[in-house]
């Protein structure tokens, strides 16, 4: 497989796919990958658009090690080398080092969003294009993290949650 024009997204929920149901009055995690699919088809002109699948559609405190050994044995399966997971912020870093010593060979960019892409559009949509675009032009393997205008190794990577931002460790 072409490593430079083949890329899997994996949506398994988080924030970034949450939308606001008035009836509730709650927050609720989309079961589609509408949002993923908007961004694409609003923000992305040029070459071939990546293959989208959900698989767990959670907020992430909700992630089980179950579900994390369903997304492991998921991406040992693909045949795609290079995937995008999009994810919760809140256990991200718990996942990223699950896939680390869990799967080698491939490069997986882990990205979220503080805010719902329903709510505030740009950083969902920011986070995700920065991953995509560093996949197209990189083909080292390892585990990244791509948030708030950075892509490094997880472990670099960390959520302040008193600023309610991803710094660089």
């Amino acid at each position: 497989m072409n490593k430079q024009t083949k890329i899997l997204i994996l949506n398994t929920g988080g924030t970034f796919n949450k939308y606001y149901e008035p009836i509730s009055g709650k927050l609720i995690v989309s079961n589609s990958n509408k949002y993923i699919k908007s961004i694409f088809n609003k923000s992305f002109k040029a070459n071939k658009k990546p293959k989208i699948e959900g698989i767990l559609f959670k907020d992430s405190l909700e992630i089980t090690i179950k579900d994390r050994e369903k997304l492991i044995k998921k991406i040992i399966d693909s045949k795609f080398d290079k995937i995008i997971i999009v994810h919760g912020t809140d256990t991200m870093d718990i996942t990223a080092e699950s896939l680390h010593n869990n799967i080698k060979n491939k490069q997986i960019i882990l990205v979220g969003a503080m805010k719902p892409y329903t709510i505030e559009p740009i950083e969902a949509t920011s986070n995700l294009m920065m991953a995509y675009g560093f996949l197209l032009s990189s083909n080292k393997d390892g585990v990244l993290i791509s948030m708030h205008g950075l892509i490094k190794n997880y472990s670099k990577i960390k959520k302040n949650r008193k600023k309610g931002v991803f710094i660089c460790q």
